[in-house]
């Protein structure tokens, strides 16, 4: 039974992690280029 509860989890976790990064690409991709434009400064 834990097993089971395990498994769940990690699909939960895993479908999160996917979600939000389709979610928040814009704002990652945001952030990354105001953090390469504060490096080169």
């Amino acid at each position: 039974m834990e097993w089971l509860i395990f498994l769940v989890i990690v699909v939960a976790v895993g479908a999160g992690v996917l979600w939000g990064r389709k979610y928040f690409k814009h704002e990652i991709e945001r952030a990354k280029k105001i953090r390469r434009a504060n490096r080169n400064q």
